[in-house]
């Protein structure tokens, strides 16, 4: 885990590398400790998907791509011990195929996941 600030930006702690979606998108995650969110980065999905965080993504028409990162919430967690726990193995679980299950997964069970009508 890495601290990471930017200028402006708040401090957070990065779990290294990238996990998959069904899919195969890759995601990256990230928690903000002034704030506990958790949140993923992912790269540009296909025309039609679900996410294991509870969304379901359709593309509706040649103006509904995505063709960049996108970012969502998918939990809040406070305290660095707490996402440690919460957390603990995803650095084995995100070289596994369908990591994002996985995490999204352990995030219910922890009470602390961010559904998408939250």
């Amino acid at each position: 885990m890495t601290q990471t600030t930017a200028a402006g930006s708040p401090p957070r702690s990065s779990w290294a590398g990238t996990g998959t979606t069904p899919k195969g998108v890759r995601y990256e995650l990230n928690w903000i400790e002034d704030t506990g969110e958790l949140y993923v980065m992912r790269e540009p999905a296909p025309p039609e998907w679900a996410d294991p965080f509870g969304g379901i993504h359709v593309r509706i028409d040649d103006k509904a791509t995505f063709d960049s990162m996108t970012v969502a919430v998918v939990a809040h967690i406070d305290g660095r011990d707490k996402v440690e726990s919460v957390l603990g193995g995803w650095l084995e679980a995100m070289e596994q195929p369908n990591s994002a299950e996985w995490l999204a997964e352990r995030l219910r069970d922890a009470g602390v996941a961010v559904t998408p009508s939250n």
